[in-house]
Formats: C-alpha cells, structure tokens, sequence
C-alpha cells in the first residue's frame, strides 16, 4: 500500500469517526431536555479545550518558527479575533429555517452553526493527518487516532440538535456525515492542491482563525444554549466532563 493511500484512509476514518457522536440517537431518549443541555455543554467543553491547548498553541509555536514573541503573539490574537468575527457573520447571516418540520428553530440553528464549524476544523485536520502519515506511518496514525478521539463529542454536538429540532435521525446522521467527510476532502486537498504550498505561516493562520470560529461558538452559542435549560450546575458539570475527557484522551495518546 502506497504511502497516499495509507495517509488518505487515516484521514477518511478519522472523519468518520464523527459518526459515533450519531450512536445515542440509536436508543430511546426519554428527557430531551436534559439530554440536549448535557449534550451542549458536553460538546462546548470539548470545543473550548481543543481551542485553548491544541489550537492556539501549536498556532503560537508555528508563528514563533517564523518572527519574535510579540509579533507572533500578535499575529496570533488578530487571526483569532476575525475567526470570532468570521463565526459572528455565518451566525447573522446563515438563512434560518422556517418550515414547520423544524421545532425548535434555535435549536436547528445551532445544529447547523456547529456542523459548518467543525467542516472548517476537519478540513485542516485531514490536510495534517494526510501530510504527516505520507511522510511517517506512525506519526499518522497516532495523530489519526487522537482526532477520533474528539470527533466523537463534536459529532453529538451536530447530531442532538438536529435530531430533537427536527425529529429526523436521517437527517441528524447526513449532517453528522457531511461533517466528518470534510476530514478526508482536507485531504484530497493535500494531495492535489496544497502539499507544496502549505507553510508555517498558512497553517498557523488556519488555526487561530478555527480557534477564534469555535471559541465564540462554545461559548456564545453552546453553551449559551445549555445554560438557557435553567440547570446551571448541571452544565458546568458536563462543561467540566468534556474539558476532562479530551484531557484524559491527550494524556492517553501522549
């Protein structure tokens, strides 16, 4: 097996790991409140400690490879404030749905808002998962692995909302779908497109503006949401079950 095609399988599994967040739906859930409120702050949680330790570091380490601390603290912080700029625009202006098979459409809203921003978080992923399985197996696979790992709770982010907005598990796992595919077109990217062009600074660019997209909506949309159920400690704990969980999972993988 070639080296590209190594690479684009990791890539493609990874993505598809997004679908494991579909499984709940699966059963019978009976409280859908509660469920939706542990679901949200879950998936906040994630999003928050993907943004702050995986995101905007490797974003700071790959500025400091290229200028001096304040420039690249600098740079930093501009590109992740036109990422909130960017998730405030797609908030305002993504057309909202107002057909009566949607029942809660705040809820739809935000089942939408996540899958795009986990697209634009998946797509760089597959481009690294690709990029750096062809040139080292075990460092693919490793890195493959790790983005399972947190591609299930940003699945659930996607797959709750649209399933209890819409009461459509068909339409809650093609949204989830579409979401995770985005890893593997990342990398077909890689493969035709951008395997020459891609360099520190770009990449550094693309991470801060997706830690800028998933902060404001962990926090502004998410968790917003789960806080609006009235169960404040509720959500702080399932906020906290999240952070621990990608904890556990980056100390597991090393």
């Amino acid at each position: 097996m070639s080296n590209s095609i190594y690479a684009f399988i990791l890539s493609l599994l990874a993505g598809l790991s997004t679908l494991l967040g579909f499984i709940p739906l699966l059963f019978d859930l009976k409280n859908e409140k509660i469920i939706i409120l542990k679901a949200l702050a879950f998936a906040s949680g994630v999003m928050i400690f993907v943004s702050f330790l995986d995101l905007i570091p490797e974003s700071y380490s790959l500025l400091k490879s290229i200028f001096t601390k304040f420039p690249a603290l600098l740079f930093l912080l501009i590109f992740i404030c036109l990422g909130i700029i960017i998730s405030m625009l797609i908030d305002e202006f993504l057309p909202k749905n107002k057909k009566k098979v949607i029942n809660n459409k705040k809820l739809y809203h935000l089942g939408i808002v996540s899958m795009l921003a986990i697209i634009i978080h998946n797509i760089p992923e597959g481009i690294a998962t690709f990029l750096s399985s062809s040139t080292n197996q075990n460092l693919g696979l490793s890195l493959a692995i790790a983005i399972s790992f947190h591609n299930i709770p940003e699945g659930i982010s996607i797959a709750i909302p649209i399933y209890f907005s819409t009461r459509s598990r068909s339409k809650a796992f093609l949204y989830t779908l579409i979401s995770g595919l985005s890893e593997p077109f990342g990398a077909i990217l890689a493969y035709f497109f951008l395997a020459n062009i891609i360099n520190n600074f770009i990449m550094s660019i693309i991470l801060a503006i997706i830690a800028g997209i998933m902060i404001h909506i962990s926090i502004y949309e998410l968790l917003q949401e789960s806080l609006s159920y009235k169960k404040g400690k509720l959500t702080i704990i399932f906020l906290l079950a999240g952070f621990i969980f990608m904890l556990i999972s980056h100390f597991l993988l090393g």
